[in-house]
């Protein structure tokens, strides 16, 4: 049976950890044998239509034309950060003028194999491959690595969530080298620890080149209208006119980039194309030695001459930025089209870019400041001065963009508070803005550019976000090469030696600039980071609060009698954490108001390790204990990319899917009751209102006769009665004996977190009228 506008539910299938509980939920062993058969009959339905559903979400298979089409695109979305970064890279490399000629050999010849081994060996032809269904980043490593292993350290993995037809996962021999790595990873609480807090810190590092690419990019695109007339304009004016750029750039998020969003990619191949044509000229008019670069022994040459070579690394690093983006923005274009954007337009301009200005400047060392500016031709000055900003503006959308997409992905997983996330496009899922991150990254943005007032200094501090972003990459590409691809271990170490010794050069020569700006993303991803663990862990305290502290279907069923406990008409939804037995929010609630609705529905939402849940498998319903009770079960499970947009009800597409539930349920009896007469009687028995010990739930309304009366028309009136959500409003304390750390960190940080992040009434959409908070409080 099909509805238009509600989720149809799926039976959920009991596991063997649950399934004593689950037991209890359905009524004792009398009422399971029935509950089984429905199950059975429901799975064996559900698993043809999962095997269509599997179908549907393989990797589309694309023509050529559609394929170069698509790389064309993606040269707005993904390489405009990688794009732009020859507008700075040579000034940050030589900060204080060239020695020597052979030095810009050198260099060049570093950025060749920078580009070389970091961003086409590593990152293209590999870590691309590392998505998940499409989704590039750190968290959708993190996703797919918890899918895999239980590393996920907030419990709620649930068997059913397995069968979700997006959930890919495989399964191991004991004494594979898979298997051994996943037994290792899940046998200590602190190796999950770890992971998590590698996740987070790439996360970190991620948000800060939201704020440091935007301020670099403008600022060195800005720079050009001061190169002919250095006398004329100030630095100071240079500074203003990127301010009033990065407040016009940072205003128009809350729009969306729907309507210009076909710009993007033009602006971006003719940006690569005027820095390639230009660098084959300077090539050509200044000289063309420089192609010995290629030869990678300049590379230990360089280093040869001193201590200073060894610091510039941190500017050579400035050549590989927004690598990390390209990752981080996989979601809208196939693996093989931004290959083959990178290898066929974005790498030939880059290498002729750089050689280009190399060559340019061996004829003019003291014009290292602004090369790229200096090295245009005079005629196509101010045409590619235009062009270079509109590249620096795309290229800072992309980084935004992504700084959003993954702050979304972060509170999915329970790891950053809850704020409010606007869709922005109709026709793109993954458009986001988040209005109070996007100011936070406007203030910072605007201290940066004004406050370092040059390159130098930025780019620094951009060179140590980046450096840390891909070394953490790395290292979790480990555990995913081993579990999902199970590659041989000779590869795994080939992959990660060569990775980290090239990166971890980069972050040694980094860090030696912290104090010269170096600091920067540092304290920023420290205060992210300090945001997202204390968020992360209150979360998963109050989980495993509702876990240790939940009732058995037994407690609720000898309420009745001794309190006196009546059913008012209505239906109330009943939040929690739990995805099986009774919250402890329910029995307190029923402990000092002795009175439950006609209709009684636990509702946990939970975000799952997966980038979207279809919405044909969005909700598990089930029954609990017999059916004159009207107690239910809704598991709304949500991927870290779904976005609740406002025009979702999510009080109607609740109620329409228990309505669906309760049709399918008398369908699959009545196939049942014709296969089997005994079912039948055994059903007939069990229609009284009494059950098991003789408890009777009293009924307040003497309409509602439960033998004579339908189910779906009981469920209208009591819809029509009042629909009551309840909310549990649990503050979390710590322990009078708790160490100092652990006290300003709960009752502190995470309280005045809580306090000025959205309550789940205002995500929810409940109506003020109709919701009901219950508070509790409980230490840690």
């Amino acid at each position: 049976m099909k509805e238009p506008q509600a989720s149809s539910p799926i039976q959920e299938e009991p596991t063997a950890s649950t399934e004593k509980e689950e037991e209890e939920e359905e009524g004792g062993e009398g009422f399971k044998g029935n509950m089984w058969e429905l199950n059975k009959t429901l799975d064996q339905s559900m698993d043809e239509e999962a095997g269509k559903l599997q179908r549907t979400y393989r990797e589309k298979k694309f023509s050529s034309p559609v394929l170069l089409g698509l790389a064309f695109q993606s040269l707005g979305v993904v390489f405009g950060d990688l794009g732009t970064s020859p507008l700075y890279v040579f000034y940050n490399v030589f900060p204080k003028g060239i020695d020597d000629t052979e030095d810009i050999i050198g260099a060049l010849s570093l950025i060749i194999y920078s580009l070389t081994l970091v961003v086409l060996l590593k990152y293209v032809l590999v870590v691309l491959r590392a998505n998940d269904n499409g989704q590039g980043g750190t968290f959708a490593l993190y996703s797919l690595l918890c899918r895999h292993a239980n590393v996920n350290i907030i419990p709620n993995r649930h068997r059913t969530d397995e069968n979700l037809t997006t959930y890919s996962r495989r399964t191991y021999h004991a004494k594979s080298l898979a298997g051994k790595t996943k037994r290792w990873l899940e046998s200590g609480q602190y190796k999950k620890n770890v992971i998590l807090i590698l996740v987070l810190i790439g996360t970190c590092m991620v948000i800060g080149d939201g704020i440091l690419t935007p301020a670099i990019s403008v600022l060195s695109a800005t720079g050009g209208i001061r190169v002919n007339s250095p006398d004329h304009i100030s630095n100071d004016l240079v500074i203003i006119v990127a301010v009033v750029i990065l407040i016009g750039l940072f205003s128009v998020q809350r729009y969306g980039i729907d309507k210009v969003g076909w710009l993007f990619a033009p602006v971006v191949f003719l940006w690569l194309v005027c820095i390639g044509a230009i660098g084959a000229i300077n090539i050509y008019k200044y000289d063309r030695r420089v192609w010995r670069a290629f030869n990678p022994m300049h590379i230990i040459w360089y280093f040869r001459r001193g201590r200073k070579r060894w610091t510039s690394l941190g500017g050579i690093m400035l050549s590989i930025t927004g690598t990390e983006a390209l990752f981080a923005d996989l979601s809208h274009f196939p693996v093989l089209a931004i290959q083959i954007a990178f290898t066929l337009i974005v790498f030939p301009c880059l290498l002729l870019a750089y050689t280009g200005q190399a060559a340019y400047l061996m004829k003019n060392q003291e014009k290292v400041v602004d090369v790229f500016y200096h090295s245009i031709p005079d005629k196509v000055y101010w045409p590619v001065f235009v062009v270079a900003t509109a590249a620096a503006v795309v290229a800072s959308q992309a980084t935004i963009s992504a700084t959003h997409s993954i702050i979304k992905q972060a509170l999915a997983l329970g790891c950053f508070p809850r704020v409010k996330v606007i869709h922005t496009s109709k026709k793109y899922l993954g458009q986001i803005y988040i209005p109070d991150i996007n100011w936070i990254l406007l203030i910072l943005c605007i201290a940066i550019t004004a406050g370092f007032k040059n390159q130098t200094q930025i780019g620094n501090a951009y060179g140590t976000a980046v450096a840390m972003v891909m070394v953490v990459t790395t290292l979790l590409m480990v555990p995913i090469m081993l579990l999902v691809w199970r590659s041989h271990w000779i590869l795994v170490a080939s992959f990660t030696s060569v990775s980290l010794l090239v990166e971890l050069t980069y972050l040694s020569a980094v860090l030696f600039k912290v104090g010269q700006g170096g600091w920067v993303p540092l304290v920023i991803a420290a205060t992210f980071l300090l945001i997202m663990y204390v968020w992360h862990y209150g979360t998963l305290k109050r989980v495993e609060f509702e876990i240790h502290s939940k009732v058995s279907m037994a407690w609720i069923l000898g309420l009745g009698p001794s309190l006196g406990l009546v059913r008012v008409p209505g239906i109330g939804f009943v939040y929690t954490e739990l995805a099986s037995g009774v919250p402890s929010i329910f029995s307190h609630f029923v402990t000092n108001l002795p009175a439950i609705h006609s209709v009684v529905v636990f509702v946990c939402v939970k975000y799952l390790p997966v980038y979207t849940v279809p919405q044909e498998e969005r909700i598990l319903v089930k029954r609990i204990g017999p059916r004159d009770f009207h107690i239910f079960r809704c598991v709304v499970r949500y991927g870290y990319k779904d976005v609740r947009t406002k025009d979702d009800n999510f009080e109607k597409m609740l109620y329409e899917s228990l309505t669906i539930f309760i049709r399918l349920e008398s369908l699959m009896e009545s196939r049942s009751d014709s296969e089997d007469r005994h079912y039948q009687n055994g059903n007939s028995a069990r229609t009284s209102s009494s059950y098991g010990n003789g408890i009777v739930l009293v009924q307040q309304s003497p309409n509602q006769d439960y033998e004579k009366t339908d189910e779906l028309e009981f469920m209208s009136q009591c819809r029509d009665a009042g629909l009551v959500h309840i909310l549990g409003n649990t503050v979390i304390k710590a322990r009078r004996d708790s160490g100092y750390i652990k006290k300003v960190a709960i009752n502190y940080v995470y309280a005045i977190l809580k306090r000025i992040c959205r309550e789940n009434s205002v995500i929810f959409n409940v109506p003020h009228e109709n919701l009901l908070n219950v508070g509790q409080i409980f230490y840690v």
